[in-house]
């Protein structure tokens, strides 16, 4: 197990974190037509090799979360695949292994997430293509009456088997229990579902034996619902967060990597500032992709002429969550 807790402490190493760039193509499509810009394998490729050589990446970022088909691309121009290429500049190379949130049941608004059919041999694929952690998100939406305790239940299963599948593989698995901020919820009732989600998560996690010293647990923070009159300040999130993870994260697992979900750039950087000028038993520390990537992704535009202004904004973007990582910014 030294592999897996070595690793997952360097996932988590003071003043880095992690560049969440696994979009799947759907996603990634989306994304590209909101800046006017063809979403196909080679622009795909193009804008992400963009993101990963620029220059001092590695200064902020610990490691990279890939979607399947980046994963087996080279880097623009080169015959360096993306993991070799990342692993070559001391970047952890990621993988994202569910295959996706669906319905909980027949015409339910509530998810669980899939994919752990013939997830061992993939797993072993990917490590042997240079891989050494994983990802996978399960997703509790609010509503009336939901989160329902089937559902709560049923993704905690899903990120247990998943985290033992790939420790048995030697790939440290970042568990990603997404409770949703949408909605006019207050930030009282995010505490109590991320409560009621995180106790079933490690109830689970223990139940299958996963070593919880070889896991990255990838939180929301707990934040009032978007829709909600009465927006928490920041301070008052920092404070609901560190409460609600001190109270049901085990001080075993080595860190936490916090995803941005629907806030802006500017707010998940101000909370992950604000959440680590606490001391806390873990490594905190971010997992961002939108938050990171944003700006970056308009500075591209799809033009090979603006790979310069690309990577200096997604710097500036990385090393400013670096900051706030040590609760310095």
């Amino acid at each position: 197990m030294s592999e897996l807790h070595s690793v997952a402490a360097r996932m988590v190493e003071k003043g880095k974190g992690i560049l969440a760039a696994d979009e799947s193509t759907g996603t990634c499509t989306k994304r590209f037509e909101g800046i006017g810009v063809e979403s196909t394998f080679e622009s795909r490729r193009n804008y992400r090799s963009n993101l990963f050589t620029a220059p001092g990446l590695e200064s902020y970022i610990s490691g990279v979360i890939l979607y399947d088909e980046t994963f087996r691309q080279n880097i623009f121009g080169t015959d360096n695949s993306i993991p070799q290429y990342l692993q070559s500049k001391g970047v952890l190379p990621g993988i994202k292994v569910d295959t996706g949130a669906h319905p909980l049941k027949d015409g339910s608004d509530e998810k669980n997430t899939i994919g752990l059919d013939g997830l061992p041999e993939r797993l072993g694929e990917y490590y042997a293509l240079g891989a050494r952690f994983a990802k996978w998100r399960a997703v509790i939406t609010l509503g009336d009456g939901m989160p329902s305790n089937d559902c709560i239940l049923a993704n905690a299963e899903g990120l247990a088997k998943y985290a033992l599948s790939c420790q048995q593989a030697s790939l440290v698995p970042i568990v990603e229990p997404e409770v949703l901020m949408d909605g006019t919820h207050t930030i009282d009732t995010s505490f109590d579902v991320t409560e009621r989600t995180l106790t079933a998560v490690f109830d689970q996690l223990e139940k299958h034996n996963v070593d919880l010293r070889g896991i990255v647990l990838k939180p929301n923070m707990i934040l009032s619902g978007y829709d909600c009159k009465n927006q928490a300040s920041v301070d008052e999130v920092a404070q609901k967060t560190l409460e609600c993870l001190t109270k049901n994260v085990p001080s075993r697992v080595p860190g936490i990597a916090f995803l941005s979900g629907g806030q802006s750039d500017e707010l998940a950087t101000l909370h992950l500032n604000e959440i680590n000028k606490h001391d806390t038993n873990w490594n905190v520390t971010f997992s961002y992709g939108r938050a990171l990537q944003q700006g970056a992704l308009k500075a591209w535009a799809g033009k090979l002429e603006n790979t310069k202004i690309t990577q200096e904004v997604l710097l500036s973007s990385a090393k400013s969550n670096s900051l706030a990582s040590t609760g310095s910014l």
